[in-house]
């Protein structure tokens, strides 16, 4: 499989976006790897690169996207950070990767027994952990169930996991409220803009279509 070009990046839509990275998961799952060459993808974008896809993902070392999508070089942008939110350097990253990179859907994955997401369970407090933290408190807070306090900590995985949706969907609110850029190209159906979580037991991406 080679690098894309400007050529095949111009034939992709949202949807078809969409679709290359579920059926890297699928080949992911079933450890079918596409055949690449790595070292002709780094000669094939030395000049330029025309990848399809912008991931939000969270720093876990268990949630590589270029891993779990089964991507190349070229291929996606990916965005890390723990608990994998939005604030005003990730916008502008997605800004340039969507209005002037190309890319035609901007996933933002959670995953299970996410350490972000349990701290913010526990309300954890340690150095500059603490302002980042409490970025992902407000989805702590907006999960109603369970209503006993002693049921609301990371020792609840079901909770845990709860809270990890609710930070994918309030993130995603977050991007259009907070993007004119996305906001617009999303309503122009330029790109598609998805939540995903993945399960770090499985393997599996689930998309919340």
């Amino acid at each position: 499989m080679k690098a894309h070009t400007s050529e095949t990046q111009l034939t992709m839509t949202p949807d078809k976006a969409l679709n290359f990275l579920k059926e890297g998961n699928e080949r992911f799952q079933n450890n079918l790897k596409a055949n690449r060459n790595l070292l002709q993808q780094v000669n094939a974008t030395a000049e330029g690169q025309f990848p399809f896809a912008t991931i939000l993902s969270c720093i876990d070392s268990r949630v590589s996207a270029e891993l779990v999508f089964d991507q190349g070089l070229g291929d996606i942008f990916s965005i890390r950070i723990a608990g994998n939110f939005v604030n005003e350097d990730i916008l502008g990253s997605m800004e340039f990767a969507s209005k002037l990179a190309g890319t035609k859907v901007i996933v933002v994955l959670g995953h299970t027994s996410c350490g972000a997401i349990k701290g913010a369970c526990d309300h954890a407090r340690l150095g500059n952990l603490t302002a980042l933290i409490k970025k992902i408190e407000p989805a702590v807070d907006a999960v109603e169930k369970p209503l006993e306090a002693e049921l609301r900590n990371s020792s609840n995985l079901e909770f845990v996991d709860a809270v990890s949706k609710k930070n994918v969907e309030m993130t995603l609110v977050n991007i259009r409220q907070r993007s004119e850029i996305i906001k617009e190209m999303e309503d122009n159906a330029e790109i598609k803009i998805i939540g995903a979580m993945y399960d770090i037991a499985t393997g599996v991406v689930e998309f919340y279509d």
